[in-house]
């Protein structure tokens, strides 16, 4: 943490807003701007900071009636390009009017003279959040409708037209998984670990197996999954997408080769679906769920080996940096050890799909 920035903690506010976990900014700072913008908080101010390892920090703020969400960059040095709250306010502003569910853009604050950082808020969407792909939590006949508009949202999503919605120069168009494998496959020789057999013999397959560029974009959220989405507190629809830090111009089946992955890894895999009696629990098969989101999506492109493959390698690289970080102590999750060997577990996976199987490698 930057030098400073205390942690501010609810003992500490005898008056004032109640403060619910860690704070990285001055509360009372934050309130001198909303009593600006919004009028007096009639005595309800309120922060709580939202977990589940947002590299954005995340609040829930109540102010006056207003229920409202702050997201900023995090305190301190930060690499350039990342954290880029301005995108992802951006998007929403872009999306709110469209079919695509997202809270309600409120303000965007680009300076860094009221928390240290620039921030934004949105509007509280009321809802629920799913984790477990199992749907565990659920009577068996509301798990197949939920996955379902899983895929229907994510059709709603690459059906808006980037330029269209002011969205046109959110990112490169064309040779998207080119520049992405050069990207990740830089992040993973930066790594002072060793290498991983696995993970080089998925590279070059992927290069060798990457298809043609067929010209299409869209929107790419970039982490779409169940745990990014939340639901209507009764129905099984979407009524929000959140956390679009990775947002940009791509192409969509990295999108739905992303959001397919439970189906190729297993419980203990980061919570998939592979080994699971699919039918007994009431979930639809992959196969089912790639057809649903066909049938709204804008194009005829089929999902292949190589879209889902990338998916998984990304994901290889991923729990590679988790590792490093867990090694040099810096990693913000304490369990982050226990994730490293599956850098070369999603890299099996992805090999397995790659030479036609159905994820059935360990």
């Amino acid at each position: 943490m930057a030098p400073g920035v205390a942690l501010l903690h609810a003992r500490r506010f005898m008056s004032g807003p109640r403060v619910t976990g860690a704070l990285d900014f001055d509360p009372d700072s934050l309130g001198r701007f909303l009593a600006r913008r919004f009028g007096p908080d009639d005595g309800r101010y309120a922060l709580a900071r939202i977990g589940g390892g947002q590299s954005n920090p995340t609040y829930l703020l109540d102010w006056r009636a207003l229920r409202l969400v702050l997201r900023k960059q995090p305190a301190g040095a930060i690499l350039p390009g990342a954290h880029a709250v301005d995108r992802e306010h951006r998007v929403l502003e872009a999306l709110f009017p469209t079919e695509a569910p997202v809270p309600r853009p409120v303000h965007f604050h680009p300076e860094a003279d009221v928390l240290g950082t620039p921030f934004y808020l949105m509007e509280r969407v009321e809802g629920r959040i799913f984790t477990d792909t199992a749907l565990t939590e659920l009577p068996r006949e509301q798990r197949r409708p939920v996955w379902m508009a899983v895929a229907d949202t994510l059709a709603a999503l690459h059906r808006i037209r980037p330029e269209a919605v002011g969205l046109g120069d959110f990112g490169r168009p064309g040779a998207y998984f080119e520049r992405q494998l050069s990207r990740w496959d830089r992040q993973y020789r930066a790594s002072p670990s060793g290498r991983a057999p696995e993970i080089e013999a998925l590279f070059d397959w992927l290069r060798a197996a990457m298809p043609p560029d067929d010209g299409l974009t869209a929107l790419c959220h970039g982490d779409f999954r169940l745990g990014n989405l939340m639901f209507h507190p009764t129905e099984p629809r979407v009524v929000a997408i959140l956390d679009w830090e990775l947002s940009t111009l791509g192409h969509p089946l990295a999108d739905l080769g992303f959001c397919a992955m439970p189906w190729r890894t297993a419980p203990d895999e980061y919570g998939g679906l592979l080994g699971h009696d699919l039918d007994a629990l009431g979930l639809p098969t992959r196969d089912e769920f790639v057809a649903r989101y066909m049938a709204g999506a804008p194009f005829d492109a089929a999902l292949s080996a190589f879209h889902e493959a990338f998916a998984l390698y990304r994901f290889a690289v991923i729990f590679v940096g988790i590792a490093d970080r867990a090694k040099s102590g810096t990693a913000a999750d304490p369990a982050a050890a226990a994730l490293a060997p599956l850098a070369r577990r999603f890299a099996r996976r992805a090999l397995d799909v790659a030479h036609g199987g159905r994820g059935r490698g360990g």
